[in-house]
């Protein structure tokens, strides 16, 4: 086994163990707690990050290790998984700063931390998992360590958000689960394999392939919010900020997004899940998901129940993208994972913000605070705007090449959806934006905490405004060799689509 063989293994370890260690240590650790959090962020950056290098220029990174009979444990690291653990690896450090912020003198700290190190090994392993098998165990660890981190307020409302959480999850697991032993039962196989392992089987199988298909989706569409399966989304935001975040943005419905591409273009193959019209139905299912989620973000008043429902249609631009089976498309709905998760992050760090400063937590309580808090109130407009779509923000480039690949695969319909989809991201936006820049100013806040003649804490603002930044370059410089959509690319060419 040569030496590159441990990175990946490396990569989960670097956030397992700080967390196990946060996990015994006394809430008075304060510093000792924050050194572990950010060692462990910045290890896992700096491994990913050589993992870059290394198979840009053709290394290969991969270890086995026995799981069960004639099963194995496997951690790969090709393009497509190192696009989704260089997203979950840089906003992991960002939003670790941004909790240790958020819960500074609150009780429960090394609890959350631990859980929080955990969920993110978990999301690890789901970037990394090279087989079936691999990704089903690390999903379901995703579950479990997710679980505490929405019911870490402890509140009664928090108990009830975790049991919807946990049977929706655990009933999609169990669909997983199902339809993983089934295929392995079929196939003999469960390895991710470029344009899928399924091309040779007869057409006296294609009942059961369907069957098995659907299984699969549906398990991994309850974390990635398709319609109806969404449920539990908006009554997980009862959670803290920082765990909203990461459950919009690195870890539990980009899991499940991620597991569909996974699945049509590495299990079954883009062209044999064409061949089996399951694309069709697919399509059309993101199609309504990304419709219906921004309809029902117009009638949200809670600014984070808005955004969670933003989410359910944003995330399904992914699975679209997918579904239209076309290297453009698939591009769009790659690269979307990443600019999503950037712009969807930079809203919810302000929805905290707003929150943990003065007590904001609807939009009717945001008039005028645009001129109380500048800086948090300018990260959320581009956020906001890249959601809409408007160039030169992240959001406009996935949407330009999922048009542009509907329209190669002869799909005009697709163009529709994603005009309606604009237009109603600006009509639950742009009122949040004119109340808070343009309306006067309220005789007081729900609560205002004294930061001097600071605008919040460093610690709250910062991040913000760092994947703000980021939302806007990666609009801006598409065009370097390790952009998202540079990446996007070399994904399609070199698993997706291979010659």
């Amino acid at each position: 086994m040569n030496s590159n063989a441990w990175v990946p293994l490396l990569v989960v370890i670097s956030s397992l163990l700080p967390g196990l260690i946060i996990f015994s240590l006394p809430e008075d650790k304060v510093r000792l707690r924050i050194t572990l959090n950010l060692f462990g962020a910045l290890v896992k950056f700096l491994l990913v990050g050589l993992m870059l290098w290394g198979v840009y220029n053709g290394y290969h990174y991969e270890i086995r290790l026995p799981l069960l009979p004639n099963l194995e444990l496997v951690l790969r690291a090709g393009p497509l998984a190192l696009l989704f653990v260089t997203l979950s690896s840089i906003l992991w450090l960002v939003t670790t700063v941004y909790a240790i912020g958020y819960l500074e003198n609150s009780p429960h700290r090394s609890r959350f931390f631990g859980f929080f190190s955990l969920c993110v090994t978990a999301t690890t392993g789901v970037a990394l998992a090279g087989n079936l098998i691999t990704f089903l165990l690390f999903y379901e660890l995703l579950t479990l360590a997710t679980y505490p981190l929405i019911v870490h307020r402890g509140t009664e409302e928090a108990r009830q958000a975790g049991k919807t959480y946990l049977r929706y999850t655990i009933s999609g697991g169990a669909l997983l689960l199902i339809g993983t032993v089934w295929l392995y039962s079929l196939t003999g196989n469960l390895e991710f394999t470029p344009k899928g392992f399924l091309t040779n089987m007869g057409e006296q199988h294609y009942p059961a392939l369907i069957t098995i298909f659907i299984l699969l989706i549906a398990g991994l569409g309850v974390k990635a919010a398709l319609f109806p399966l969404h449920g539990w989304l908006p009554q997980a935001m009862i959670a803290p900020a920082p765990v909203s975040a990461l459950l919009h943005a690195v870890a539990v419905v980009k899991a499940g997004a991620f597991g569909i591409i996974r699945v049509v273009y590495e299990v079954f193959g883009v062209e044999f899940s064409a061949a089996l019209g399951v694309l069709t139905p697919l399509a059309w299912l993101a199609a309504f998901t990304i419709i219906y989620g921004s309809l029902r973000a117009l009638y949200q008043d809670d600014l984070k129940r808005r955004l969670a429902y933003s989410t359910v249609s944003q995330v399904s631009y992914i699975t679209l993208g997918v579904a239209i089976a076309g290297p453009i498309a698939a591009i769009g709905g790659v690269v979307h994972l990443v600019h999503q998760g950037v712009m969807k992050i930079t809203l919810f760090f302000c929805a905290g913000n707003l929150a943990e400063t003065l007590g904001i937590h609807k939009i009717s309580e945001m008039n005028g605070v645009g001129r109380r808090m500048p800086w948090t109130m300018a990260a959320f407009t581009i956020g906001a705007f890249g959601m809409i779509g408007a160039p030169p923000i992240a959001g406009f480039i996935s949407k330009w090449y999922l048009g542009l690949g509907a329209l190669n695969t002869g799909q005009s319909w697709v163009i529709f959806i994603l005009a309606g989809s604009s237009l109603l991201n600006a009509v639950y936006f742009l009122p949040i934006l004119h109340r808070a820049w343009f309306m006067p100013l309220p005789e007081s806040w729900p609560e205002d905490h004294n930061f001097g003649n600071k605008e919040t804490a460093w610690t709250l603002l910062l991040p913000p405004l760092i994947t703000a930044v980021f939302a806007l370059a990666v609009g801006l410089l598409v065009t370097l060799p390790f952009s998202p959509l540079e990446w996007a690319k070399l994904i399609a060419a070199r698993e997706f689509y291979q010659p």
